[in-house]
């Protein structure tokens, strides 16, 4: 035994080398032990596991032991369990919640048959998370949670600050945001070029209406999660069931959502602000008990401008009032000059802006038959943000104010906008070999994309001085022209289980020597 032992400790540090590079969990699991009235074994047990709301079924026989362990399941419910044996009284488990990356504790005692064979033992299990199998530190949010707890900007950041490590700045257990692991369905979405620790497409890649739970977890010893020292922060999208569900959404917040005193003193009139979010979700059976479709789209809208200075008509600045010492007229001279290059420098009275975002989320899951489950999800977001040209910034002429201040003015089309992109496929098939054996492949691959767009035709940008200080700039905006980030992420992980039975007792004498 302490040879065999030995083997399996040298397998398990194997495998987590050959692992440590990814971490995507998007299953959970039912573990425990199946014995009789005197606490003895029954092995050849059988149990079958059946996912309510979608009728997914998965089952497994108890080993010598009456061990059993039944993996990549669905992670919610709630589920029904049944645990038979011949002679026995069958055991019905029922509202049972599985959370994402842990697995359900479920030890069954069966009582011999006496008269009665149609007799059947019903227990509730209440969904708990202290039922479950933990994995290290970790938090798990719920659909319901997040349907309930408030929510500033409708992002994942909302909800991973429920756990008790997180800190300022996306940062868990005292470490930059930068070092935690983001994944969805088992895709990565980290910002990986390092600039910000915040998520891609904007920071809100993903609707909430479109997420069945999230997991925040800090130090797992599930040897499939890895490659982050910060934190690992595992989401899972929505599926489809037997029942056609759909819904459609709306939320408005304007300025007056906003509080304007601090400590009894106003801060005066506040700005003119509004943000619409749209959006619907879709949900149901295509053919009963084996194949489900879920959608979800959706679009924010937080229309302002890009600046609010005005031109002056006497060439005279007023900052109190956003009056810039540029007047009509010298934007129109400029703009005359432009175009005897066919140049179209825009506009220098509309500057209208903003952010918009864009969202799409389409998801099937397919019950081939008992033993293989299938999931296929594609994820689309595209998100502009509107910003001024650069305020000082150039190696040819130094300036103290900025392009668009007091003394200064720009076109409309010397302005860029931030435009990120965001692509998400996921497919992944689990599968059972034997009582003893699964596997899960996952194959996932994510495109994302931090470009500058500008509504500037290509040309030189200029910068008119007046006085040794910024005046007048048209043109493509100087930092903007070829700038951005594109990352491709493609990953292909296969997680084998083999389930060894208990050896908690062999691993002990072994550290004494005992064994």
């Amino acid at each position: 035994m302490k040879k065999m032992l030995k083997v399996y400790l040298v397998l398990i540090a194997f495998f987590a080398f050959v692992l440590s590079g990814y971490s995507q969990v998007t299953t959970s699991g039912i573990s425990g032990k199946i014995t009789d009235a005197n606490n003895e074994a029954l092995p050849g047990a059988t149990v079958l596991a059946v996912h309510q709301p979608s009728g997914t079924q998965y089952g497994t026989i108890a080993n010598s032991e009456g061990r059993f362990a039944l993996q990549g399941m669905r992670s919610g419910g709630p589920y029904k369990v049944e645990i038979s044996f011949v002679g026995y009284n069958k055991a019905t488990y029922t509202e049972i919640t599985l959370y994402l990356g842990e697995s359900f504790g479920l030890n069954a005692s069966l009582k011999e048959q006496s008269v009665d064979v149609a007799e059947v033992i019903v227990v509730g299990s209440k969904p708990s998370a202290f039922g479950t199998g933990k994995t290290g530190a970790s938090t798990n949010i719920s659909t319901e949670q997040m349907t309930l707890l408030p929510s500033i900007n409708r992002s994942l950041d909302d909800f991973t600050r429920l756990s008790p490590y997180s800190g300022a700045g996306n940062s868990f257990g005292g470490r930059d945001g930068r070092l935690n692991n983001v994944t969805i369905d088992g895709a990565n979405f980290n910002n990986n070029f390092g600039l910000s620790s915040s998520l891609p497409g904007g920071g809100n890649p993903i609707s909430l209406d479109a997420i069945d739970e999230l997991q925040v977890t800090i130090a797992p010893y599930d040897v499939k999660q890895a490659n982050f020292v910060g934190a690992g922060i595992n989401a899972i999208t929505k599926s489809g069931n037997n029942q056609f569900k759909g819904s459609a959404y709306s939320f408005m917040r304007n300025q007056d959502y906003r509080g304007n005193t601090v400590d009894g003193y106003d801060l005066g009139v506040r700005p003119t602000e509004k943000t619409t979010t749209t959006g619907f979700t879709l949900g149901g059976p295509i053919i009963k008990n084996k194949l489900f479709f879920f959608v979800n789209g959706e679009r924010t809208n937080s229309p302002s401008p890009i600046q609010q200075w005005k031109l002056s008509t006497d060439g005279v600045a007023n900052a109190d009032q956003n009056i810039t010492r540029v007047t009509a007229s010298d934007m129109e001279a400029f703009k005359t000059g432009l175009a005897k290059y066919g140049y179209d420098p825009g506009s220098y009275t509309d500057y209208d802006g903003g952010n918009l975002n864009n969202k799409m989320l389409a998801r099937i899951d397919w019950n081939i038959n008992d033993n293989n489950k299938f999931t296929i999800r594609y994820n689309y977001t595209k998100n502009v943000a509107d910003i001024p040209t650069n305020a000082t910034s150039t190696a040819a002429t130094k300036m103290t104010s900025g392009r668009i201040s007091q003394n200064a003015m720009s076109f409309r089309n010397n302005s860029y906008s931030m435009d990120n992109l965001v692509h998400s496929l996921t497919a992944e098939l689990n599968t059972r070999i034997n009582n003893n054996m699964s596997n899960q492949l996952l194959g996932t691959f994510t495109r994302i994309e931090d470009v500058r767009g500008s509504l500037s035709s290509p040309f030189p940008h200029i910068d008119i001085m007046r006085e040794g200080d910024a005046f007048m700039s048209a043109g493509y905006e100087l930092f903007s022209w070829n700038n951005g980030v594109k990352n491709n992420v493609t990953s292909i992980v296969d997680n084998f289980t083999y389930s060894l039975g208990d050896f908690s007792n062999d691993l002990k004498g072994f550290i004494d020597g005992t064994n």
